[in-house]
């Protein structure tokens, strides 16, 4: 039943984790298509209210009248989302949902706290649940298509040696989302799921981290670019870059020792997190 957006002109735009990075390069996009309502979730008051004055000065300089609308919401928190939720559907439906909020606590296992994996698993996997679930009763109406996009991880299908709990939140992210996917299109909703698998990109929360041999370091252009095209599509699952699909074969089809073997010594993939510093928490 859904069709390709040509862009979110006049539609409702909700992204969370808004303030910062690619969140906020989503943010810019939608108010330069002309928008009717950019709605900017994040946890840092500071952050927020400077994202939210520069996009209503970018705004301000187009023949767009979109009315920007920053919110503090801490994701991590269902009560809290609920609440938010309520807020944000009392003036109206989002088109357009962008779950991008999420953290890593790149180190061995061993060194994780319970704090860092209820914190991991509470905003990478289950805050895009929490949110969607929210939104999908008011998204479902009508036949106007509307998209929902989360941003997984190529962590989510090869594991690497300090990513622990990252990998385990964008697995669990993945496979609810695409099975989300499954279960709308199966209805003919008018909602299509785009999930965002894309591999190290540098915004500062994977500082310190080294691409895998053949591979580069993605600039958050690169990744926002193609997730929002793929998002305005209707495309279900979008890997970035495409070579890391190479790897996912090589992962389900190569007996374990041997793709270890690769993946060490070929790939170097799993050296890539041994320098890594990420963003301050």
């Amino acid at each position: 039943m859904t069709t390709t957006l040509e862009s979110v002109r006049g539609l409702t735009v909700l992204i969370t984790g808004a303030a910062l990075g690619m969140g906020k390069i989503y943010a810019h996009k939608a108010v330069l298509e002309g928008a009717k309502r950019v709605i900017l979730w994040d946890v840092n008051a500071e952050n927020l209210e400077q994202a939210a004055t520069e996009l209503r000065t970018l705004a301000a300089g187009s023949t767009n009248e979109t009315v920007i609308e920053p919110q503090l919401v801490d994701v991590s928190r269902a009560s809290v989302v609920v609440q938010a939720a309520q807020e944000v559907l009392a003036n109206g439906t989002p088109d357009v949902l962008i779950n991008n909020a999420g953290i890593v606590r790149g180190k061995p296992f061993a060194e994780h706290t319970h704090q860092d994996i209820d914190l991991t698993l509470n905003i990478n996997a289950s805050a895009p649940m929490h949110i969607t679930l929210e939104f999908l009763a008011a998204m479902s109406e009508g036949t106007q298509p509307r998209r929902i996009m989360n941003i997984a991880s190529a962590a989510a299908f090869v594991s690497n040696p300090r990513m622990s709990v990252y990998a385990a939140s964008k697995a669990a992210a993945l496979g609810w989302s695409d099975t989300l996917r499954l279960e709308l299109q199966a209805s003919e909703s008018n909602i299509a799921v785009t999930t965002v698998c894309p591999f190290y990109t540098t915004t500062g929360m994977f500082d310190g981290a080294k691409p895998a041999r053949l591979t580069k370091l993605l600039s958050p252009e690169q990744v926002t670019d193609a997730a929002w095209k793929a998002m305005l599509k209707g495309t279900p699952i979008l890997v970035i870059p495409k070579m890391t699909n190479a790897a996912r074969a090589l992962r389900g089809t190569l007996p374990t020792a041997a793709w270890d073997y690769l993946a060490e010594n070929a790939f170097g993939v799993y050296s890539t997190m041994k320098a890594f510093k990420g963003r301050t928490p």
